[in-house]
């Protein structure tokens, strides 16, 4: 059955963090013992014990991608969805035996195929959505343990954007009485949580700031046949189209003001398209598309941080943590340190601090479900724009 998280006994628990990102190139665990605040109005700590990535079957992540491009009928999304609860399912076994651990409870986040945070006309009514897919029930029967999966509604439900929810993890494990401390992921889409020095946690400034490797993939993908850019090596051999980049940048959705999420809607097939067009026009080739793409991503997390982040923050020393796969990409940070470095902001890597970059959101949804199954809110108001703190997600035993 599905049913809300109750208010439980606060317990240490060895949870499993499941993520499969908008890259919808595979699945990330993580597990982690979660345990209550060791003081009173202290946040919960976490302790990561462990961290596997998958590759999904190119069948399933085909299949992923036709969804979310609006390209699949009922039927096949049913389908889709049952057997994601089912590689969910082989993906934590495949974890918790590679690390010798069992899991007591799963954070699922699933596979998003459709995120809209902003109101549109629908059948007489104004109406928001977001829909991620993999059958818990699959998960939970397979594993015999709880799973807390559909993290995002409740956020959209009262009012919030659904999205980013990684700023509780941030504000948890990152927060610092004397430094800004700003978290940035770059996965599929990008997203900066930025926590000032001694902040509360209504003083988080989080909010998507747009593609992170999602484009680059697209276009490796359409122009060479291959599922990323392995090392920034492909972008490194071109040179960076600066005027298509300062055309793209001019979308609205870079100047809009956070709460603020995205997602293939906005940064998909249709930009990667667009993106290729306007290089073409420019006389770039092959490898400058690929520098282009990567350089606007940069751009984009830079300009996002001096817009919006940069003035609300302490007159303390800054520096940028960096998880996600775009860490991989060498073109990208350099990038990034360059214009970090610019600002006389510091850029490290969550590996720098003791979590596997590529683990991070993963660990995110270990803490979120642990909240959830205690009955305590999960989602940050300041980041997402809800009306209130809520508890996120529903527990299928």
């Amino acid at each position: 059955m599905v049913v809300k998280a109750a208010m439980r006994k606060l317990t240490a628990m060895v949870v499993a963090g499941v993520m499969s990102g908008t890259s919808a190139d595979g699945v990330d665990v993580a597990l982690a013992r979660v345990s209550p605040a060791p003081d009173p109005g202290g946040t919960p700590k976490v302790k990561v014990l462990g961290h596997s990535e998958f590759r999904y079957p190119e069948a399933v992540r085909e299949a992923v991608l036709k969804a979310a491009s609006g390209e699949m009928k009922t039927a096949e999304l049913s389908r889709l969805n049952w057997r994601l609860g089912g590689v969910y399912a082989e993906c934590v076994a495949r974890a918790c035996a590679s690390a010798g651990l069992t899991a007591g409870l799963v954070g699922m986040h699933g596979q998003t195929v459709y995120h809209q945070a902003t109101a549109e006309q629908y059948a007489g009514e104004s109406v928001r959505a977001t829909w991620q897919i993999g059958e818990a029930a699959v998960v939970a029967e397979r594993l015999r343990v709880p799973v807390v999966s559909d993290f995002r509604p409740a956020d959209l439900a009262g009012g919030g954007q659904g999205a980013p929810l990684v700023p509780m993890l941030d504000y948890c494990l990152f927060r610092s009485k004397t430094r800004n401390r700003v978290l940035l992921n770059l996965g599929g889409i990008a997203n900066m949580t930025a926590v000032p020095a001694g902040a509360g946690l209504d003083e988080v400034i989080a909010f998507d700031t747009g593609p992170g490797n999602m484009v680059v993939d697209g276009l490796m993908f359409k122009l060479y046949g291959r599922l990323f850019d392995c090392g920034g090596g492909t972008a490194g051999r071109g040179n960076v189209l600066i005027e298509v980049v300062e055309e793209l940048l001019k979308d609205e959705y870079f100047s809009a003001p956070p709460p603020k999420s995205c997602g293939r809607e906005q940064f998909g097939s249709e930009f990667a398209e667009r993106l290729v067009a306007l290089c073409a026009a420019a006389g770039g080739n092959k490898p400058d598309v690929l520098a282009t793409a990567t350089e606007i991503t940069a751009a984009s997390v830079i300009e996002a941080y001096e817009r919006f982040v940069r003035t609300k923050l302490t007159k303390r020393a800054t520096e940028v943590i960096a998880a996600g796969g775009g860490t991989q990409n060498s073109q990208m940070m350099r990038r990034l340190r360059d214009g970090f470095g610019a600002l006389g902001v510091k850029v490290l890597l969550t590996d720098d601090v003791g979590i596997a970059s590529q683990a991070k959101e993963a660990v995110a949804f270990a803490l979120l479900a642990w909240l959830s199954w205690h009955g305590l809110p999960g989602n940050v108001p300041a980041a997402t724009g809800a009306a209130r703190a809520v508890v996120l997600g529903k527990v299928t035993c």
